[in-house]
């Protein structure tokens, strides 16, 4: 059980507090309500420029690792197609300086030309090195574009096209900023050897400051369901052939979301899963393969992708899966490997809360769908998931017109 209070500031920041009294450190974790789904089309890949930005330092403080660094802490961020999240840990008798170097890039992140083109130009080239000359690097480019028509998942966090990025000015990066980086859209969770009494006069003296800035709401176009099975081919210089097979599933508030999740995990969970024994052990078609979803707040995609093993057909290898995926369809997983399944999920659950930095981002990211207590209500969820839900479940994920088919091809 992961204990929390809660409260909110008047100008809408919503706080939560863990105390943990084992630890001599704290944690503080700011969510902002805004990613990559929420960009203009024409101008994408901003919420992760801001993510490097966020570190460029604001009007008061114009190195922001510095003064952390010499409090005995360290930090990081990262970009999600959903939200952008923040976080420091520091020794928790220092734990102000979280609060001031947070609250004042909140406040007053500095623009500037300069602090543009410099963090405009680490993030083209992490474009280029990692999507573009990376081999396979295209792939999720690719395979969005085939999967949604109208929903902003169609572009990665990255962005849609390097030129988005490149052109961006310096009054697009401050109308963003102006949109999505305020009290009223963002989350803060502090967790470690804290009270929810210093908690809240921090709070009050560096964030209650700050004004409200306009709610932002969200009014996505949502994803008509597919109609029919999509598939594109791809030519480059890369190792091997590989194959990525793609469906439809659930967002993640839906109770079905735990299922689809066990599905990835009687799937591809491991040396023992059905994937990994059949395909690559016993048949020995492809040299890999995984089964996975991204986790997305919105209706996401369920995965399964792997290498070819060299001289193998590429209508061999898809036929192979298509088999494994009929089986699931047509006949009842055992109480034993369902068991299984859930112990490893149960275990992994475990696992990730042992750290409080892990806890704090979990709460916040919960609080963000809705309700914090989700952190402690999960497990209960996909302890409830029964064997006939799997089938019933991978006939409708499964369907013929629900899929989504990227063959690439090694030109090696």
């Amino acid at each position: 059980m992961i204990n929390f209070e809660k409260f909110e500031l008047d100008n809408g920041l919503r706080v939560l507090v863990h105390q943990d009294k084992s630890t001599p450190m704290a944690v503080v974790n700011v969510l902002y309500d805004v990613g990559a789904r929420d960009e203009d089309p024409t101008k994408t890949g901003f919420a992760h420029l801001f993510e490097h930005l966020m570190f460029g330092g604001s009007i008061n403080i114009p190195v922001y690792d510095d003064p952390l660094q010499l409090a005995g802490g360290e930090n990081n961020a990262f970009t999600t197609n959903d939200l952008t999240n923040y976080y420091c840990q520091l020794p928790a008798e220092n734990l102000e300086t979280a609060f001031w170097l947070e609250s004042d890039r909140m406040l007053s992140l500095a623009f500037s030309k300069k602090s543009l083109e410099v963090q405009r130009k680490v993030v083209c080239e992490e474009f280029k090195e990692h999507y573009i000359n990376k081999p396979y690097g295209d792939v999720w480019h690719k395979i969005r574009e085939l999967a949604y028509k109208v929903h902003p998942y169609r572009w990665m966090t990255i962005g849609a096209e390097l030129s988005h990025i490149e052109n961006a000015s310096l009054d697009d990066v401050k109308a963003f900023f102006k949109k999505h980086y305020n009290p009223s859209n963002a989350i803060l969770v502090v967790a470690g050897n804290v009270t929810v009494e210093v908690v809240k006069q921090l709070a009050e003296k560096w964030f209650a400051p700050i004004p409200a800035g306009k709610k932002y709401l969200r009014n996505l176009p949502v994803e008509p369901k597919q109609a029919e099975a999509r598939s594109a081919s791809v030519n480059a210089n890369v190792p091997l052939d590989a194959l990525y097979k793609c469906w439809h599933i659930y967002p993640r508030n839906d109770k079905r979301y735990y299922t689809a999740d066990l599905i990835t995990e009687v799937l591809s969970g491991g040396g023992s899963s059905r994937l990994f024994q059949s395909l690559v052990k016993e048949k020995k078609l492809f040299s890999n393969i995984d089964c996975y979803h991204l986790g997305s707040t919105d209706a996401g995609l369920l995965t399964i992708s792997g290498n070819l093993v060299k001289g193998i057909k590429m209508e061999d290898a898809e036929a192979a899966i298509n088999e494994e995926l009929v089986k699931l369809q047509q006949n009842s997983i055992s109480q034993r490997e369902l068991d299984k399944v859930k112990n490893k999920t149960e275990s992994m659950i475990a696992f990730e809360d042992m750290s409080i930095t892990n806890r704090a981002a979990s709460l916040a990211m919960y609080e963000l769908m809705g309700d914090a207590d989700l952190i402690n209500k999960e497990l209960d969820r996909y302890r409830a998931v029964t064997a006939n839900e799997i089938k019933e479940e991978s006939k409708i994920i499964f369907e013929e017109q629900n899929t989504n088919t990227l063959y690439y091809y090694s030109n090696n």
